[in-house]
């Protein structure tokens, strides 16, 4: 297995990386979609692991270009960023599975070799509850701006104080 692996935070790269190369598999990084095209117009890569969002883009335009130049490749859309939109429009653009950040190696090397999502997976008895999910959503945007409510609060929309009100409380249990 020969992978192509683009994705913008260096350290989970080299964890990634180092992980997969223990177990006798290539990786090439490519912190950015200028690299990866770079990548495969020099290597005949199996697999490709594309993060959702690259610093300032999306790697979902990648993902046609990148089936372009390999046909047989086996893409696996992997973000911090989930939601039903994003997995649908990968999905349609090629990419053979999408998985959820955090993900450990054996779950990202199934999901390269299942070939496509596994249907009769159930779904949890405990989904995070829309409470907690706004909770880690706001956590995300916050660390995005660098910790500054104000512009946290213009990204998502709300008032600077219901911003701050939300920030107050504990988070919501899983």
């Amino acid at each position: 297995m020969n992978i192509l692996l683009v994705e913008d935070d260096e350290v989970f790269a080299t964890v990634l990386s180092r992980s997969l190369g223990r177990r006798g598999i290539e990786v090439h990084w490519a912190a950015d979609a200028a690299a990866a095209r770079m990548a495969v117009a020099s290597h005949p890569f199996s697999h490709a692991i594309l993060d959702l969002k690259l610093a300032h883009e999306s790697s979902l335009p990648l993902i046609p270009e990148l089936l372009e130049r390999l046909p047989d490749l086996q893409i696996l859309m992997l973000t911090g960023y989930a939601s039903i939109q994003t997995a649908v429009q990968a999905v349609k653009l090629g990419a053979i599975n999408y998985l959820c950040k955090p993900a450990d190696t054996d779950s990202i090397l199934h999901a390269l070799q299942q070939g496509a999502p596994d249907e009769e997976i159930p779904v949890a008895d405990n989904p995070l509850s829309v409470e907690r999910l706004e909770w880690e959503h706001i956590q995300r945007v916050l660390a995005e701006h660098d910790q500054n409510i104000s512009a946290t609060a213009r990204a998502l929309g709300m008032h600077r104080r219901t911003l701050q009100r939300k920030l107050g409380k504990k988070p919501v249990a899983r």
